[in-house]
C-alpha cells in the first residue's frame, strides 16, 4: 500500500496495551475488535511493517495468540491528522522534571485521531528529549497542569509520589450553584465503568473515590469551585459534581452524553488543574506550580 510523507503521520514513541481477556484467537482478531475504528487492513500492513511489538521490541505476527494480561507495544497512525489551535507553555524544566500548562482539547498522549497532536509529541519535539514522559494524566478536555519526567533515572522517585497519595492536586471548576449544600463537602462513592465504555458512573458497594469540594466563589447562577481529588479514579471529579446536581459548565459526557462536532472549540469545559504541591524526592525542597490559565464562561 502506497504512503506519502504528508498523507500519515506516525507517533512520535510506541503506545502500550495490556491485552484484555476476550474469545479471540489471535492478536489481528482481537485488535481488531479493540479498535473498531481501526480496518482489518490497516492492522494487516502495521504487522507487515513491525509496527506491533512485544514488550521486549520482538516483532508479532498477526496470527500469534491472543494471550490476556500480556502487554504488547504499537505505533499509532493517523491520516490527516487534525491541527489543536491552542497551545500549551512550559512553566518548569530542569535535568529531571518538566512542568507543562496544557490548554483545553489537547490530549496529554496519543488517543482517537490525536498522535502527533498531543502534549507529549510536542514536548518531545520542543525539547529534543525522546525520553520525556508524562508522570500523570488529565482528560484531553481539562486544561492546567500535568508533570513530565525527563530522565528515565529518576522516574519512578516521582512516580512513587502518585503511587503513595504524596502529591497535593487542587482544581478549579464553574459549575451550578449548590446553595443547599453545605462547604467544605465530601463526596464519597464507588466509581465503575458506564455506558459507553469511556464513561463512568457511580455504582453500588465499597466506595474508592473521594473528593474535596469547597465553593471559593458563590455568586449568581454558576459558582467558582476548588475541587481535590483525594483518590484518582478517571474523571472522579466530574461524575462527582454531575452527581451532586452541578454538572461541570461545558462537560459533553456528564451527566448525558453530548455529541461535539469534529473542529468545534467552543464552550470548553470548565476545569482546570490549578494548583501541584509536593516535596522534590531527589533534593528534598518544597514544590509549588500553579497554572497560569483562567477559567471562563
Amino acid at each position: 500500500m502506497h504512503r506519502t510523507c504528508s498523507a500519515v503521520k506516525a507517533a512520535v514513541s510506541a503506545s502500550r496495551l495490556q491485552l484484555a481477556p476476550g474469545p479471540w484467537a489471535c492478536l489481528l482478531d482481537g485488535l481488531c475488535a479493540r479498535f473498531p475504528g481501526v480496518s482489518r487492513l490497516q492492522w494487516q500492513d502495521r504487522f507487515d511493517r513491525g509496527r506491533v511489538l512485544a514488550a521486549d521490541g520482538t516483532v508479532l505476527q498477526p496470527s500469534q495468540p491472543w494471550q490476556a494480561g500480556r502487554e504488547i507495544l504499537y505505533y499509532r497512525e493517523v491520516v490527516d491528522e487534525p491541527v489543536i489551535p491552542f497551545s500549551e507553555t512550559v512553566l518548569y524544566q530542569d535535568a529531571h522534571l518538566l512542568v507543562a500548562d496544557k490548554p483545553h482539547f489537547l490530549p496529554v498522549t496519543p488517543a482517537g485521531r490525536h498522535v502527533r497532536e498531543t502534549l507529549l509529541a510536542r514536548l518531545q519535539a520542543r525539547t529534543g528529549n525522546p525520553a520525556l514522559a508524562p508522570l500523570h494524566r488529565i482528560d484531553r478536555e481539562t486544561a492546567g497542569l500535568v508533570l513530565f519526567s525527563c530522565d528515565p533515572g529518576s522516574r519512578a522517585a516521582y512516580q512513587r509520589l502518585f503511587a503513595e497519595r504524596r502529591i497535593d492536586k487542587h482544581y478549579e471548576a464553574l459549575a451550578p450553584a449548590l446553595a443547599a449544600l453545605r462547604f467544605p463537602h465530601a463526596r464519597s462513592s464507588r466509581l465503575v465503568r458506564g455506558e459507553p465504555f469511556f464513561r463512568m458512573a457511580e455504582g453500588e458497594g465499597e466506595a474508592n473515590a473521594l473528593s474535596r469540594i469547597e465553593a471559593l466563589e458563590q455568586i449568581g447562577a454558576v459558582w467558582r469551585y476548588r475541587l481535590e481529588p483525594v483518590s484518582g479514579r478517571k474523571h472522579q471529579l466530574r461524575v462527582h459534581m454531575a452527581a451532586l446536581g452541578a454538572p461541570i459548565i461545558g462537560d459533553d459526557y456528564y451527566p448525558q452524553l453530548r455529541n461535539r462536532a469534529p473542529g468545534d472549540y467552543s464552550q470548553p469545559l470548565q476545569l482546570l488543574a490549578r494548583r501541584l504541591a509536593f516535596v522534590d524526592p531527589l533534593s528534598g525542597q518544597p514544590r509549588l506550580f500553579h497554572s497560569q490559565r483562567q477559567l471562563q464562561l
